[in-house]
């Protein structure tokens, strides 16, 4: 039987284009709040990369938090659309105010500075957003085939804005006077752009009613399913082995994501050549884009996720292989080829995970018999947050203990051989633990059996 269909085409462009709004904020503060704290600010990257692993402590519970203040919110624009609107005013705010530390103050006073405003964008602005924007998914459609595009369409919009942030930022901050002012001035051009995006897509969309959410419809029922509390909201996902493995998965993304970012170094102390940056951003996302356009039509063909998923990453992990060996040759265009390849392979997991998530929900609800849509999406944030924060907190400590000097021109060889661990190895071994995860996460197929062990013990 066909599955009711519940968007437009223009719901779903409109909710993708929330992405462009989430990587103003996670884009440009992955790829260049590193160096823009090393060589503008010119504070140490291991002190960097403590505060920001210290600011994880203050992360570990609002995820988990703010998707079951969403699952019991009931408001006129529905349970995650106003955490999405109003929590991205404050991620403007702070991520302007990562990018405008005043030169005049104290080095300890600007530590505290980057450490207060980088824990409430990602602990609880950035959350909040992140997790009902995610959430959405499974708010607003009940149709598989739809979540995976809604998902294609998202994840279009974030590496589309990941290639054009990563592509002319060094250009901008140049244009508008360079130096800490030129920072400051693109921070806030940012964040206003993404303050009027994400109100577009928050409101391009809308939230269908408990009773069509819940497939039993009893209004009773529904009521009971809400009423738990942080604790149990916890031990549901916890129990839940794919959300684990979706969690694990997100962080390593997040922490591959972040070595690639310090690709900024690597093309600038080893490849020698800083514009590069901008190139190696167009062989990565340009493949994602070209993935997730055909990811839709590869899951109908193949019935499912699992497999698209699976093969991809393996293809993904051979990519990354060959990127070593080119980086090892000094061959640029080789480089750039296999990068391009390894993207390519990425592609549909970024396009379908969304989907595979409102599955995980549906996971607990047929095992639990409890929605827990917001806080399942949880992973999301968690993933951003724990991953890019861990992975930029590890490239800090790296290359602190590799010697880097921001004031040469030339970094020491010890630097030189981090530069190389970071960029062509540790992606490639991330690579490989997420193909073993993936391996595991055959949701799909878990629930079909559910499925029809209860409709087998509804006959008797």
């Amino acid at each position: 039987m066909q599955e009711k269909t519940y968007l437009k085409w223009y719901n779903k462009v409109g909710y993708g284009s929330g992405d462009i709004a989430g990587n103003v904020v996670y884009a440009f503060l992955s790829s260049f709040v590193m160096i823009y704290l090393t060589n503008t600010v010119g504070l140490n990257p291991g002190i960097v990369g403590s505060l920001i692993a210290a600011s994880k402590f203050f992360d570990g519970v609002t995820d988990i938090f703010f998707g079951a203040m969403i699952d019991k919110t009931k408001t006129r624009l529905g349970k995650a659309r106003p955490w999405m609107l109003y929590g991205y005013i404050g991620c403007a705010v702070t991520l302007a105010a990562i990018f405008a530390i005043p030169a005049d103050l104290g080095q300890t006073a600007q530590y505290a500075w980057f450490f207060i405003a980088y824990t409430l964008l990602n602990a609880v602005f950035y959350t909040a957003n992140n997790i009902a924007y995610s959430a959405l998914t499974a708010l607003v459609t009940k149709n598989s085939k739809e979540r995976v595009q809604m998902g294609s369409c998202r994840f279009i919009f974030a590496f589309g804005t990941s290639l054009l942030i990563q592509s002319v930022t060094i250009g901008a901050v140049a244009y508008f006077g360079g130096g800490a002012a030129g920072w400051r001035t693109v921070a806030v051009i940012y964040a206003l752009i993404g303050l009027l995006v994400n109100t577009v897509s928050a409101l391009s969309v809308k939230e269908l009613p408990e009773e069509e959410l819940n497939e039993s419809g009893n209004k009773k029922e529904q009521e009971a399913e809400e009423k738990y509390g942080l604790a149990t909201a916890a031990k549901l996902l916890l129990s839940n082995r794919f959300y684990l493995m979706i969690c694990g998965v997100y962080i390593l993304q997040q922490v591959y994501g972040a070595m690639l970012n310090m690709g900024i170094y690597y093309m600038t102390y080893v490849l020698r050549n800083e514009n590069l940056y901008g190139v190696f951003s167009w062989a990565i996302n340009i493949p994602l884009i070209a993935a997730l356009v055909v990811t839709p039509t590869l899951v109908a063909r193949w019935k499912g996720m699992y497999k698209l998923n699976l093969r991809g990453y393996m293809l993904g992990t051979l990519g990354r292989a060959l990127v070593v060996v080119a980086g090892y040759m000094g061959s640029v265009p080789l480089m750039l080829l296999f990068t391009a390849v390894a993207a390519l392979g990425q592609g549909p997991w970024q396009g379908d995970m969304n989907a595979v998530i409102a599955s995980c929900s549906e996971y607990t609800y047929l095992t639990k018999q409890k929605r827990v849509d917001g806080t399942m999406y949880s992973c999301t944030s968690l993933g951003v947050k724990l991953g890019g924060g861990l992975g930029t907190a590890i490239a800090g400590w790296m290359l602190a203990a590799s010697g880097f000097d921001q004031t040469l021109a030339v970094q020491p060889e010890s630097c030189m051989q981090m530069l190389y661990f970071m960029y062509l190895w540790l992606p490639l071994l991330i690579n490989v633990v997420i193909t073993l995860v993936l391996s595991r996460m055959n949701v799909e197929e878990t629930n079909e059996k559910l499925k029809a062990q209860m409709t087998e013990a509804e006959r008797f």
